[in-house]
């Protein structure tokens, strides 16, 4: 798609997040952490106070690349650092605050996503939380040779463990093609299927153009061969609506720093029933599938995350962020007229992602022109050179289109103000060239 519409994307916005996932599920209801606002929630009426970590820095615009961790988390799971130090596995009186605590964390995250609690298995991170899932699916279904379907712009953790298990335990791997707007046609899907096939892993939504994938849809061709669905959701969590029922899904990941947790927390959602070869053997904790005793204060911190996010989508946070995301697009393009492409889907796209190429520009010169942005590139370097991102690539965007790519992903503490400030100083960046 050359040029996108950002009058019709905000306009549609809540329609299209709704259906993205096939059936439109809303976010399941839920309480609020006891205690005062924290940072980026507005009384009515007003602005969203700043995060302590953002104030007089550039604009923060690389929300899906890791997000500030939100003054409530931290001050859920402080205690857990300090005086609640037992293992939640013990006897005694030391161990019951953990224990409960980590129970509460476990609904807190299945509360989220629609899940059972006992369906939540923690982990250190969403890589680790794909690995459990495709390899402890492959190593699990008692094939020889099992076959694994992925597709072209998921997260290197997928791809690159799906080329691991292929290299170490014989299984077949598909990787699947995706259309010029990033997404899996689900006859692409079909036609890759076979009786050997044991898992089909798409993600929910791509961490660079913030493309929706039909993972309804795809789940149930999956489910007509026999074969279970995993989908990582790291970047969709809290963002726009998850129900896995509703998706029908076997396994989805979801990561705590994407969603205003510390980096470390993250979790698997294992549908109950679901066979699956531990990651590390050991003790029993999480299911028998993570051995290790349980890091207390980070499953605290994921689960005051996913509780603030669950409040947040039930409040309309996605509309308000695709909002200020459509007025950025509106302004870049008014401020470069005829020089600005969409990267993506126009609506089929998280509410909080904007990936942009300027035309006559390189977008790893034209950030550090930009210098009161904070964003990401298009492109990667290596040795001094730089090299279009795969995903463009697979979407099939020229050489040069790719490394003039932007994206400019926000969250909860971007303002109307920060939005003003990124364009005016991309516009005369981009001006420049």
């Amino acid at each position: 798609m050359e040029h996108g519409t950002p009058e019709k994307a905000q306009s549609r916005a809540k329609a299209g997040l709704d259906d993205a996932f096939a059936g439109g599920a809303e976010a399941p209801a839920r309480g609020r952490l006891p205690g005062r606002p924290g940072p980026g929630v507005a009384d009515p009426g007003g602005a969203p106070q700043p995060h302590p970590a953002l104030a007089g820095g550039p604009v923060y615009l690389d929300y899906n690349a890791t997000t500030p961790v939100d003054p409530r988390v931290a001050e859920a799971m402080l205690p857990h650092l300090t005086d609640f130090f037992g293992n939640p596995s013990s006897g005694h009186l030391y161990a019951r605050t953990p224990r409960r605590a980590l129970a509460e964390a476990r609904a807190q995250v299945a509360g989220l996503i629609g899940a059972e609690p006992g369906e939540i298995v923690f982990t250190a991170s969403g890589s680790e939380a794909d690995l459990l899932a495709l390899r402890g699916v492959a190593l699990a279904s008692g094939r020889p040779h099992p076959h694994v379907i992925t597709q072209a712009t998921e997260h290197p953790a997928v791809l690159e463990t799906a080329r691991a298990l292929e290299r170490l335990h014989g299984v077949r791997v598909t990787v699947l093609p995706v259309d010029r707007d990033g997404l899996v046609e689900p006859a692409a899907l079909a036609a890759a299927l076979t009786e050997g096939t044991v898992l089909v892993s798409v993600m929910a939504a791509n961490n660079e153009t913030g493309a929706l994938q039909p993972v309804a849809e795809l789940a149930a061709l999956a489910h007509g061969h026999g074969a279970l669905f995993h989908c990582d959701a790291a970047q969709a969590a809290g963002k726009v609506p998850l129900d896995v029922r509703a998706l029908d899904v076997d396994l989805l990941t979801v990561v705590g720093h994407k969603m205003y947790a510390p980096k470390g927390a993250a979790a698997l959602y294992v549908r109950d029933g679901v066979d699956l070869e531990p990651v590390v053997h050991g003790g029993g904790q999480e299911r028998g599938l993570r051995a290790g005793t349980e890091n207390v204060a980070l499953a605290v911190a994921l689960g005051a995350a996913a509780d603030i996010a669950a409040g947040e989508l039930a409040d309309g946070a996605p509309a308000r962020v695709a909002a200020l995301r459509d007025d950025l697009h509106r302004r870049l393009t008014d401020g470069l007229p005829g020089r600005v492409r969409l990267n993506g889907p126009v609506e089929r796209r998280l509410p909080n992602t904007l990936n942009v190429s300027v035309d006559g520009a390189l977008g790893h010169e034209l950030l550090p022109a930009a210098d009161r942005i904070a964003a990401s590139t298009g492109s990667a370097c290596h040795s001094g050179t730089h090299t279009p991102s795969p995903v463009l690539s697979a979407m099939g965007l020229d050489p040069a289109r790719a490394l003039g790519a932007l994206r400019l992903s926000l969250g909860r503490w971007t303002t109307p103000q920060d939005v003003r400030t990124a364009a005016t100083a991309l516009i005369r960046a981009a001006a420049a060239r």
